[in-house]
């Protein structure tokens, strides 16, 4: 460490810029090319790198009537200790703090998970009353993520449930419509498992029970409006046969209107894609 002394520094003319220079310019190696014989060469290498403290103390940094001035004429140079810039404590007593920093394209629940299995066996070779502890494991605001997730999944299914049979007045019809939610959701998932996109808040956030019963709502509802009309104009209940070609032509009335409004609901979504940046990442998983 060189500490410098202001007034040796003004009684010599010499600037702090000065001495830090001297320093540098003292503190080199320097190559001088190669020597060639018998077929090999040797590299000629002049070291000029300071090593110890007296070596610094003779760095000459200029010279007053002919006489050198170096570095223990300006400054004190001794062995002292990196600059402090920061502290870490932990319920009032100081402690070291450490980050396990994650790969790129990494699982951040896997990587917690193995930091923690590799934090037990460093414990276990630790010397008596070091301990390594966890400050801050994602793996706990993950699975909560993932409970808040699948709680808010079942609730919105069992609300979708209870809506549909209030409006359709039918609960055999409100649990048909129902049925699509876990056949849209394997389908969601399988995607999203081929896509290489995880399960997190934001894509799974973004499933809305609502447009995904949509289709399949006002083709139930065709459903059972039609069969209600024809049995009210042939005045009896209709017999199988009739039943099913009823609800045939229901569903081809309605299905290609409901497959359009479908297709618009994704088509809304993909300018999401042409995001970049954090924007992107942020809601890429969400489209």
């Amino acid at each position: 460490q060189v500490a410098p002394d202001p007034a040796r520094l003004l009684a010599f003319g010499v600037t702090l810029s000065d001495l830090v220079n001297a320093l540098s310019a003292n503190n080199l190696n320097v190559g001088a090319g190669y020597i060639e014989r018998n077929g090999e060469q040797y590299l000629v290498r002049v070291p000029g790198q300071l090593t110890d403290e007296d070596s610094i103390r003779r760095a000459v940094v200029s010279a007053h009537d002919n006489i050198p001035i170096t570095v223990g004429d300006l400054a004190e140079v001794k062995i002292g200790k990196e600059l402090r810039t920061g502290a870490a404590t932990q319920d009032g007593h100081e402690t070291v703090l450490g980050t396990a920093m994650m790969l790129i394209g990494e699982n951040s629940r896997i990587v917690s998970e193995r930091v923690g299995s590799r934090l037990a066996e460093i414990n276990k070779r630790l010397p008596p009353g070091i301990v390594a502890t966890a400050v801050y494991d994602r793996t706990v605001l993950v699975d909560k993520t993932i409970a808040t997730v699948q709680k808010n999944l079942v609730e919105g299914a069992i609300l979708v449930i209870i809506v549909l049979f209030l409006f359709l007045g039918n609960l055999r019809a409100a649990l048909l419509t129902a049925a699509v939610i876990p056949l849209a959701l394997l389908a969601t998932f399988t995607g999203m498992v081929q896509g290489g996109v995880s399960g997190n808040l934001m894509s799974l956030g973004a499933l809305d029970f609502g447009l995904i019963v949509d289709g399949a709502l006002i083709i139930v509802e065709n459903c059972i409006l039609r069969p209600a009309l024809a049995q009210h104009e042939h005045g009896r209940l209709l017999e199988r046969g009739e039943r099913f070609e009823v609800v045939f032509n229901a569903t081809r009335e309605v299905f290609r209107p409901s497959l359009v409004s479908v297709i618009v609901i994704v088509l809304v979504n993909l300018p999401i894609f042409a995001l970049s940046g954090v924007e992107g990442k942020m809601f890429h998983p969400m489209a």
